[in-house]
């Protein structure tokens, strides 16, 4: 057999080239495991807001792991000794860190599996992997739990300034169309440095972050927690209920094999065996959508109008509110829709529900960003900057919605 160039590169859209560092790295990406973030889509639903947002979560990976080799040599720049089996961690743990997202990012977990997140999901396929290339990531999956000795390391894996993050706003943000997400990415990684074993950013990148927390927020209001993307995500996660409840109750639904195994079998936390995984890796986006394809057209009333909906673009209406919506405009929605269609108040919470969400830029409490002054002061970015909106920012703020029939 002819010898695989394994030092390949790839032209992001958004960074340029990015470059496969070793062949470990490139036949964990070559793997199927991997190959399958083609097939999901890195911001679920929002396509049907925001046509361009068809990027996956194979980008997204690749994206972390371009800006984390710029991390580690910006460090070692700065005299941070990081080695060579250190750097292969902090690349691997970070080109990971999504592989157990489900179909179309979140609405598996809310629906049709239960008890267990994408994170969960995620250290159960690098465990798997470590076993098939020989205990290669055994680091890896220790800087991804956050329990390596070298704290700063697992903070770039997973902090309120990780590479994770650097790279979903800029790059979301691009394919978007929202401008107001567009962060410096290079330029906060170039102002990164360590202190006592802690991740800092040095005083001269205080605006930078200041930038990142205010596009993070305006991110999530414009575009993650986008009223009609909101309404998109919760059709989906009723269709995967519906679907399981009427294969449960004994009706034959046309699904794909990984679909069907999750339909028919109670999967949680408990039984998520290797087996279940197996299947799990076998399961993405097409499955589900050729699963509403077909469904669109079942005899059931739930089912066939929700597949329809989404298929056609032809939603809920929602209203956001400061304020819970009263219980009697519930009611009447509901009585309304029983009355039109004759059914049943179980079937109208398909349709007519409520819900909330909320949005905060910045945890306060938990671990925060650290400004290096050239004093050699360390300060919380909400002490260190200028900009008086930050405290504000780190306060969660709770919106509410209601969604029923337009008609």
């Amino acid at each position: 057999m002819d010898k695989v160039n394994k030092l390949k590169i790839f032209n992001d859209p958004i960074y340029g080239f990015i470059t496969i560092p070793n062949s470990l790295i490139f036949d964990l990406i070559a793997h199927k495991y991997f190959q399958r973030l083609r097939r999901i889509s890195q911001m679920g639903m929002s396509y049907l807001v925001y046509p361009g947002a068809h990027h996956t979560r194979f980008h997204h990976a690749m994206g972390c792991m371009h800006l984390m080799q710029k991390a580690v040599n910006v460090l070692r720049f700065k005299g941070v000794d990081i080695s060579e089996e250190e750097e292969n961690g902090l690349l691997i743990a970070i080109l990971l860190h999504d592989i157990g997202h489900g179909p179309f990012s979140h609405a598996m977990e809310h629906s049709i599996v239960t008890g267990i997140s994408h994170e969960a999901i995620s250290l159960l396929f690098m465990e798997r992997l470590n076993v098939e290339f020989n205990g290669s990531l055994t680091l890896a999956i220790q800087m991804f739990k956050g329990e390596y000795h070298r704290n700063f390391m697992c903070q770039l894996i997973s902090s309120q300034l990780d590479m994770d993050r650097a790279d979903y706003l800029k790059r979301d943000s691009f394919y978007t169309g929202v401008a107001e997400g567009n962060i410096n990415a290079e330029r906060l990684i170039t102002m990164l440095n360590v202190e006592n074993d802690e991740l800092v950013v040095e005083e001269k990148g205080i605006y930078s972050v200041e930038k990142f927390l205010v596009a993070r927020r305006l991110m999530y209001w414009q575009v993650y927690l986008h009223k009609t993307s909101v309404v998109a995500e919760q059709l989906l996660m009723r269709v995967l209920k519906r679907a399981k409840e009427l294969t449960v109750s004994g009706m034959d639904l046309k699904a794909s094999r990984a679909l069907s195994y999750f339909l028919h079998n109670e999967i949680n936390n408990s039984n998520f065996t290797t087996d279940t995984l197996a299947v799990f890796a076998q399961l993405d986006d097409y499955d589900i959508v050729s699963g509403m394809k077909e469904w669109q057209f079942h005899d059931d009333f739930v089912l066939r109008n929700l597949c329809d909906m989404i298929i056609n673009r032809d939603l809920l209406k929602v209203k956001m509110k400061n304020k819970k919506p009263k219980l009697a405009d519930v009611k009447e929605h509901k009585e309304n829709l029983m009355k039109r269609y004759n059914i049943s108040e179980k079937e109208a919470d398909y349709f007519v529900f409520t819900g909330e969400i909320s949005n905060q830029a910045y945890q306060l409490k938990t671990q925060t960003i650290n400004i290096l002054h050239k004093s050699g002061k360390i300060q919380d970015i909400v002490k260190a900057s200028d900009q008086l909106n930050l405290k504000a920012l780190s306060k969660p703020v709770t919106k509410y919605y209601i969604c029923y029939p337009k008609k």
